[in-house]
């Protein structure tokens, strides 16, 4: 019985703890059915009145195009930026991992000393170097970038997956025939999905939810991201309508939320295997 008792206790106290985490993204929901002056004056969580208007105003009451456009844009980031990251990073981190080469080591801790340097140092940097070659005010400087692995992090990552993968199977596909790149395509690249999956969520989420890169170089309202006109909806009015602004941010969250919870099996063991694994 008091093994029973202290389990009880256990789950008692993690629902609680849990719900103290969940209550702000609980609250963002009971909000965008509430009307404002609920919003403003009510902590509860549930609606005195269920209020959907506030999912077609927000929809429809953001610059001068609907909500469904600022998605599309920043869908329009997303993918290739996801794509050619994972395509870029894991070919960088195959040939740290897998070949010996001059100056490998050198070029192995620049790109590791990369990550120490702060987003508003190169900020500048990288705006003179697109302004002059013209991609100002266009998607690519956020997907020709992740063409040339850009991403120090990721390259890392997925360097540490390969480390745990046996060479022994690198060198029985090359007696089979295999060349360099067959392994890794046919290879290695079947048995890295969980450090894939891993890159595909971080990425997917860090760019989605980037408002400040998307504010520097993107300037048209037509071309805004989802964060750009989220923040914009605050500022269409002298006073801000929280409904429509909470429905919109629960929309915007959607995506991210079902691309995690779909790979979420192997984010897990992607994060695991590449921690404890050198």
């Amino acid at each position: 019985m008091n093994n029973k008792v202290k389990l009880l206790y256990k789950y008692l106290f993690l629902i609680a703890f849990g719900y103290v985490f969940l209550y702000p993204f609980l609250f963002l929901i009971s909000s965008s059915f509430k009307t404002d002056t609920e919003i403003l004056s009510s902590m509860s969580l549930i609606p005195k009145s269920l209020a959907f208007s506030s999912y077609a105003k927000g929809w429809h009451s953001v610059g001068r195009q609907n909500f469904g456009a600022y998605i599309f844009n920043s869908i329009q980031i997303v993918v290739p930026v996801v794509i050619f990251s994972i395509i870029s990073s894991s070919i960088v981190a195959y040939g740290f991992a897998r070949f010996r080469f001059r100056l490998r080591n050198f070029l192995f801790y620049v790109m590791i000393s990369t990550l120490m340097l702060p987003n508003a140092v190169t900020i500048i940097p990288k705006y003179i170097l697109f302004n002059q070659l013209g991609w100002i005010n266009s998607y690519k400087v956020f997907i020709i970038p992740a063409v040339f692995a850009t991403y120090p992090f990721f390259i890392f990552l997925m360097m540490q997956f390969l480390r745990g993968i046996p060479r022994e199977l690198d060198e029985a596909a090359f007696v089979d025939g295999c060349s360099t790149f067959d392994i890794f395509l046919r290879i290695l690249m079947p048995l890295s999905k969980p450090a894939i999956f891993s890159i595909a969520i971080f990425q997917t989420v860090w760019t989605w939810n980037d408002y400040f890169n998307p504010l520097i170089f993107i300037s048209p309202v037509q071309k805004y991201t989802v964060m750009q006109a989220l923040r914009m909806s605050m500022d269409t009015t002298t006073t801000v309508s929280w409904g429509p602004v909470m429905a919109m941010s629960l929309l915007s969250m959607i995506p991210c939320i079902i691309i995690f919870f779909s790979a979420q099996n192997y984010f897990i063991e992607g994060i695991a295997t590449t921690g404890i694994k050198g």
